[in-house]
């Protein structure tokens, strides 16, 4: 619950199931709304452009995420910091680390910005872009990467409002981001953009986000407790640390993971623009599962985050119980539309021959990352909100060097699946999470594990 002086929500106690569905239901409305907006850029792109504009937009929305996704293992860890904060009733603590998350993760965006212009050329040469592709691919990173500021700034506010119990602001900001966004998708691209278009529409709209949720932030600050001057926006050292030290090894798990996603997207590159077109609406497909299974690791981490600081063992269990039992219901209905109808739901994007036909050998993939990602959510959920450091990291090899490449390769190479084998071992490494957290959880060693915030 939440005090009237306030922003911050309490779910330390109350009915779980139904605080981890109120909670979340906002973040899968959310991430309804950003994965149409998402989508819309590919049947934009797919409809005005063909399979080359898809292999373009596929490939740079992979490497925008490995830029995002570097910032974002910061913006759970400050999250996870600002849960157990509140399960700690530090108030104090909780405006210091959001100070801390404003300075750090905008100055790594804009680093990272740097550095992505810099070497764009050479990371195109390295993911094999096939050739009808790569003048769209340059267009579309380059504009997601000048913006990433923007793009990262979302993320991170929508992290502090979580990480407080708050879910339905970040909502209503994403729902004025969807329509601009497709509005801009359908002007920008059927004007003779082309991808470039789809990328800039992207920017804007989620700079409108970002803008309206720091908005929202400061005319709140006083109930937030948190003010947008030199003294709070300067780095605690003590936050810091404990940012950079719960930050660093899930960024290293979403640097590793993305590396491996990006290294097989290279290797599948090469059979031609038909093969990544395809890879590319079969990632898009994917994020559909993110609908329910990241809004229930979202709102499950903060829920996990508050229980576990406040040692309230037994209101964890519950929370991951309900979210494996609502991701499993959802994805298996997403499963069964795949299978029953493979090529009407490619040909929402292009309706290419060649794409459609390939749809086919697609589906078991499909299926496979659909429920990867059904189990994958409380798993993570479990680990960012205990905030465990070395779990994090070791996930996040495993997922990404030893799983998703190894697998990868063997089934490739060494029993020549060909791409086939790329599909399968990226789609069986989603269940990396599952396989290791879960007997963990059952043997209940992580109880003994002390809150970052609480040291």
């Amino acid at each position: 619950m939440a005090d009237k002086d306030t922003l911050i929500r309490d779910y330390t106690s109350g009915p779980v199931a139904r605080q981890l569905l109120g909670f979340a239901w906002p973040f899968m409305l959310s991430n309804l709304l950003q994965t149409a907006y998402n989508l819309t850029d590919m049947v934009v792109v797919g409809q005005f452009v063909g399979p080359a504009g898809l292999s373009a937009v596929g490939i740079g929305a992979d490497l925008i995420h490995f830029y995002t996704f570097v910032c974002m293992g910061f913006c759970n860890a400050g999250q996870v910091l600002i849960s157990q904060y509140v399960g700690l009733r530090d108030r104090g603590n909780v405006s210091k680390i959001v100070g801390v998350m404003f300075t750090f993760i905008l100055g790594l965006s804009l680093a990272i910005t740097a550095l992505g212009l810099v070497f764009a050329g050479q990371l195109m040469g390295w993911l094999n872009v096939p050739p009808e592709a790569r003048v769209y691919c340059r267009q579309y990173t380059d504009c997601c990467t000048a913006g990433l500021f923007f793009l990262v700034g979302y993320v991170m506010v929508a992290a502090i409002l979580r990480g407080i119990g708050e879910s339905k602001r970040p909502m209503v900001f994403i729902v004025i981001a969807s329509v601009l966004n497709v509005i801009l998708d359908l002007v920008f691209v059927s004007g003779g953009m082309g991808p470039f278009g789809a990328a800039l529409a992207t920017v804007i709209a989620q700079g409108v986000s970002f803008l309206l949720c720091v908005g929202y932030l400061w005319r709140r600050r006083d109930r937030l407790g948190f003010e947008f001057s030199p003294k709070y926006l300067r780095p605690d050292r003590e936050n810091l640390k404990k940012l950079l030290k719960l930050g660093v090894p899930m960024a290293i798990q979403s640097c590793a993971i993305n590396i491996s996603m990006l290294f097989v997207s290279r290797c599948i590159n090469v059979y031609g623009v038909t093969v990544s077109a395809v890879t590319s609406v079969g990632n898009k497909l994917s994020t559909v599962a993110s609908i329910v299974c990241q809004a229930l690791s979202q709102s499950g981490a903060t829920l996990v985050g508050q229980n576990f600081a406040a040692r309230k063992f037994d209101r964890v269990g519950k929370a991951l119980g309900a979210a494996v039992a609502v991701g499993l219901a959802f994805t298996a209905v997403l499963s069964a539309v795949m299978i029953a109808w493979p090529e009407r739901v490619f040909a929402l994007f292009d309706d290419d021959a060649a794409v459609l036909a390939m749809s086919h050998q697609y589906v078991l993939i499909a299926v496979l990352n659909f429920f990867g990602y059904a189990l994958r959510g409380p798993s993570t959920a479990l680990c960012n909100g205990m905030g465990f450091p070395v779990m994090n990291f070791v996930l996040g090899i495993l997922d990404g060097v030893v799983m998703r490449i190894g697998l990868c390769v063997l089934l490739a190479r060494a029993f020549g699946m060909g791409v086939m084998g790329y599909w399968l071992g990226g789609a069986l490494a989603g269940f990396t999470f599952f396989l290791v957290m879960c007997p963990y959880f059952l043997s209940g060693k992580w109880k003994t594990h002390a809150p970052p915030a609480a040291a």
